[in-house]
């Protein structure tokens, strides 16, 4: 499996898994209220900022990395946020750190592969 293949893969699996992750916490803040549909949009938000963040590759150190994270989560989170009317700033926040993790998987588990 090549470098970018490897790259996208770990970061379509760990949105997958952070969006599940973010529809435990929002059905919790919202007291199990929340419809299916708000739960997968969620859910494919966190998974978009996985391909988004899998597609943008290159040689980074950690720092740079980092900034990209923050950089595509904030893109990426921002698109689901206007969506609510600008009323989930948890979930907006949590979609930036969610793009640093993703980001940090794929470039210590790609270095692994080396």
């Amino acid at each position: 499996m090549n470098i970018f293949t490897r790259r996208m893969l770990i970061c379509i699996v760990t949105g997958a898994i952070l969006g599940v992750v973010c529809i435990v916490g929002a059905q919790i803040r919202s007291g199990f209220t929340n419809e299916a549909y708000y739960l997968f949009s969620f859910w494919f938000n966190r998974l978009l900022m996985g391909i988004v963040i899998g597609l943008a590759w290159g040689r980074l150190n950690t720092l740079q990395a980092i900034g990209r994270g923050v950089l595509l989560g904030l893109l990426v989170s921002f698109a689901f946020y206007s969506s609510t009317g600008f009323k989930d700033v948890i979930g907006f926040i949590m979609g930036v750190v969610y793009g640093v993790i993703i980001e940090y998987v794929a470039l210590k588990l790609g270095e692994k592969a080396k």
